[in-house]
């Protein structure tokens, strides 16, 4: 157990503190790189980035909060990252360390009028558990029921803004950005739009108000669904930093093998999720936007349980018929569809060069092959993430073409950390059949 977070401005000094060791690393590795041969510099740019990103992974697991939650956004996408940053990164996605009881007491005291022993039945002081923005209690309410209860760690909804403003500058300085972008800076406008999405999203996320009314949207939107099941608020315990609901217990995404599930129930659990994320896209677009396995459920019925909703994604109509678009048109081998559809996201670059039917051909064979075999797709057999990387140093020619698209971070997001959830519970299911319907609604609901 630690005693709590860093208080603000103690974050501020180590997060500048760590941004001045990577700018200082990087600035030596650079003027070093004019005296060597070509092979040294590379082992020696690898060997620093290899030593900043430890920095880096390290320094945001301490501090909790905000950037722990981008180093965790980041690390569910590592197939795309610098692989010196992405393994470092993957520590934080592991459950963070507990912080010592009498602060998360202290909270929800402060928050709901009473400590924990008067405002519940019972209450577990171990947590259930922990996290990068709170950690989470078993407890029992008095009139019986099963809850468990999110509790926010003091401070971290104050430093957001310093804390994103460190981090942006520690990667840039780091060189991180270049990396993860093909060698070719980013436009400091895109820059700042993608860091403007993360921002968004981790101050509704920092409010757990805002995740009850999350939760009470999902039920809503799953009502009809028997196998996707949410979470009940309980209200009268819960406030800004303290969130209480209904306790649904399932199999983590590691216990699948333990707990004996068969191929037949794997089958079925890949089809809720797959269902349920492409409703969650194309037709309610209201998205369920952090992919962490921790965030998932399962059940030997075939049910899927969701849990965590505060981030949350709200998908514009043109941005939902923009991504059925550009899917449909690259199933059909519809190339100048798929500009359209890319344009429409704000993946292309208007001012960039144009970009060969070739190029968007070879995306295509690798990212639709769970859409395009006639037999059950097999995550677990998949070779995705592996084949995105070998294209990567084929594709640098092309990056001024594309820019980061603000409004599909968090989709992608979703969709990469589930292709990797689904890899993980070895589903197979037939893709096409279940996805055609919602491209259906999404365009049908298209503005104008």
């Amino acid at each position: 157990m630690n005693e709590g977070p860093v208080t603000r401005g103690k974050r501020f000094f180590r997060l500048a503190g760590m941004t001045a060791q990577v700018a200082g690393s990087y600035a030596k590795t650079r003027i070093k790189s004019m005296f060597q041969s070509e092979e040294d510099a590379e082992r020696e740019r690898n060997a620093a980035h290899e030593l900043n990103g430890g920095r880096i992974a390290r320094t945001l697991g301490e501090l909790k909060g905000a950037v722990m939650k981008v180093g965790q956004m980041a690390s569910i996408v590592s197939d795309l990252l610098p692989k010196e940053l992405a393994e470092a990164l993957r520590s934080l996605q592991r459950q963070a360390p507990p912080v010592d009881f009498a602060v998360i007491a202290r909270q929800i005291e402060s928050e709901l009028g009473a400590p924990p022993e008067v405002l519940f039945k019972k209450f577990e002081v171990e947590p259930f558990a922990a996290a990068s923005i709170g950690q989470v209690h078993r407890a029992t309410t008095d009139d019986g029921r099963e809850v468990v209860v999110k509790v926010q760690y003091p401070g971290v909804d104050g430093a957001v803004d310093s804390d994103l403003a460190q981090l942006k500058f520690a990667l840039k300085a780091g060189g991180f950005v270049k990396r993860a972008t093909g060698l070719i800076d980013v436009k400091q406008q895109s820059l700042d739009e993608v860091f403007a999405e993360i921002r968004a999203r981790l101050v509704e996320e920092l409010d757990y108000c805002n995740e009850a009314d999350n939760v009470r949207r999902f039920r809503e939107i799953h009502r009809g669904d028997a196998h996707v099941i949410i979470p009940e608020v309980v209200a009268e315990r819960s406030s800004q930093r303290v969130l209480t609901l209904t306790f649904e217990p399932g199999d983590r995404i590691d216990e699948l093998d333990a707990r004996g599930y068969s191929q037949e129930v794997r089958d079925r659990l890949g089809d809720n999720l797959f269902r349920a994320l492409a409703a969650q896209l194309f037709e309610h677009r209201l998205l369920h936007a952090d992919p962490n396995p921790g965030n998932l459920a399962f059940r030997p019925n075939g049910d899927v349980v969701l849990y965590d909703f505060g981030c949350v994604k709200q998908v514009a109509p043109e941005i939902a018929a923009a991504y059925a678009t550009t899917i449909r048109c690259g199933l059909a081998e519809d190339y100048a569809g798929v500009e359209v559809g890319l344009r429409g996201l704000g993946v292309r670059n208007p001012d960039g060069p144009p970009v060969e039917h070739t190029f968007y051909k070879q995306w295509r064979d690798i990212l639709a092959l769970p859409f395009l075999t006639g037999e059950l797709f097999d995550y677990a057999a998949a070779t995705i993430h592996d084949d995105v990387i070998r294209m990567i140093p084929a594709a640098i020619k092309h990056m001024a073409s594309f820019q980061p698209p603000r409004e599909i971070i968090f989709i992608d997001r979703a969709i990469v950390g589930h292709y990797g959830n689904l890899r993980r519970v070895r589903a197979r299911g037939r893709l096409l059949d279940m996805l055609q319907p919602y491209l259906d609604i999404a365009l049908a609901n298209a503005p104008g």
